[in-house]
């Protein structure tokens, strides 16, 4: 009978070897021709989240509200 180590599982910063397997894993389970399409959904993605943000803040701005801080505690 074995008892389970109640320490938590600490994981590092990925190195070069991690990010090969990783690579190598996307490039297996998209294939090649599907890479390129995969990275400019991904970049549209962070592209319009950044617009949203900008438009939000924009919103608040024109409102004359604050934005959001920190709730006192």
């Amino acid at each position: 009978m074995t008892i389970l180590s109640t320490q938590p599982l600490l994981v590092g910063p990925l190195g070069l070897p991690e990010l090969l397997i990783i690579l190598l894993m996307v490039l297996v389970i998209f294939g090649a021709s599907k890479l390129p399409l995969l990275g400019k959904g991904l970049g549209e993605g962070i592209r319009n989240f950044k617009k949203g943000i900008a438009a939000d803040d924009d919103n608040q701005i024109e409102d004359g509200s604050k934005p959001a801080s920190k709730p006192a505690e």
